[in-house]
């Protein structure tokens, strides 16, 4: 199982993504975003897959990160 962070231009887009995952069956929280990522609402879903489940994010996500030993690794990156 590992750990991903994925950041959001709107809160609304954050908790519709939430409840997505969770629903899906993955064990997730929202929090603010940590300060070493930026994201345009300050709240982000931190969450537990076997895969990134980039399918599940809204479509108003920012930018989706796996979390390292060292710190977060841009997995994908919204270009609109």
């Amino acid at each position: 199982m590992s750990e991903f962070v994925a950041t959001f231009h709107t809160h609304l887009s954050a908790m519709l993504s939430f409840q997505a995952l969770q629903n899906a069956g993955n064990k997730a929280k929202m929090q603010p975003v940590p300060r070493a990522l930026s994201s345009s609402c300050g709240t982000c879903v931190r969450f537990s897959a076997e895969s990134d489940c980039r399918g599940l994010l809204d479509t108003d996500a920012e930018a989706l990160y796996a979390v390292e030993n060292d710190g977060y690794r841009l997995l994908w990156q919204n270009e609109d």
